[in-house]
């Protein structure tokens, strides 16, 4: 039996992007301004501190980092990937470029490979992404405004 190579669904990676980049923009107010939000997100009895943070401005474009600590220990013993998204704004579109050490990511891996990536690697982030998003979005409340 001949396994199927992968192939990307534009389609769907696009649809995907577009929602991720109005998510951001629901979770980033443009009346306030600032380079980073803070705000907690409480799921299961935990609260989670999450932090988004302007890293790169241009004319189309912003770069942003997202990351995830408990907001209990006040430590970073156990965190969650810390992502880095680039907001398209001519586009509408937010992708992700990084996360942790990981850049650089190919539409497309074949498997098996060195670095160990899924087929899907960068569709499955972006997935992740609109799901952490959403998250924030249905759990999340203010800790502080802006920074």
């Amino acid at each position: 039996m001949i396994k199927s190579r992968y192939k990307v669904n534009l389609s769907r990676q696009l649809a995907e992007c577009e929602a991720n980049y109005w998510r951001l923009c629901k979770l980033m107010p443009e009346g306030v301004g600032g380079e980073r939000w803070q705000f907690a997100v409480t799921s299961g009895g935990q609260q989670w501190r999450t932090q988004i943070e302007v890293t790169e401005r241009s004319r189309y474009t912003t770069t942003l980092r997202l990351s995830q600590s408990d907001a209990a220990l006040g430590d970073d013993w156990l965190k969650a990937p810390q992502l880095t998204v680039r907001l398209y704004h001519d586009a509408q579109l937010a992708e992700v470029l990084a996360w942790e050490r990981h850049r650089h990511l190919q539409p497309r891996y074949e498997y098996p490979n060195r670095a160990m990536y899924h087929q899907d690697e960068k569709a499955q982030l972006n997935r992740f992404l609109g799901e952490w998003l959403g998250l924030c979005l249905a759990k999340g409340h203010t800790l502080e405004t802006v920074w």
